[in-house]
């Protein structure tokens, strides 16, 4: 059975991930999970990564290299992490098909886990 990648990157999100890892002495990706907070109940989180930690997932596109914590894993499966610049707001932005609702602000999200179906599905696209 192949490995499939718990998330996909856009170009977009590949050049700006490659900017900040080029520009951050250590730096070799940026490291994405989820935490309790907002109003809705989860925000994402995104922080600079010197080094994979054990149980990390890395998605590796051109160059650019994220790591997604393992906690974090059924959460954003099937998620596409894209950059985003707009008149009002710059920064990544995941289409996550686990995201059942999302505050008014948009800094945080409810976040359902990935079902076992999903999972299947995942693992026979690989």
């Amino acid at each position: 059975m192949g490995r499939f990648a718990v998330m996909t990157l856009t170009d977009a999100a590949v050049s700006r991930v490659r900017e900040i890892v080029e520009s951050r002495a250590g730096a070799v990706g940026i490291r994405v999970g989820v935490k309790k907070g907002g109003c809705a109940g989860m925000e994402y989180t995104i922080d600079l990564a010197t080094e994979a930690k054990p149980g990390d997932d890395v998605i590796e596109k051109d160059g650019a290299k994220v790591f997604v914590a393992p906690e974090a894993v059924l959460f954003l499966l099937g998620t596409q992490m894209d950059f985003e610049v707009t008149t009002l707001r710059t920064g990544f932005v995941f289409n996550n098909p686990n995201q059942t609702s999302a505050c008014g602000c948009g800094e945080s999200v409810e976040l359902k886990p990935a079902s076992p179906e999903s999972l299947r599905q995942m693992q026979g696209a690989a």
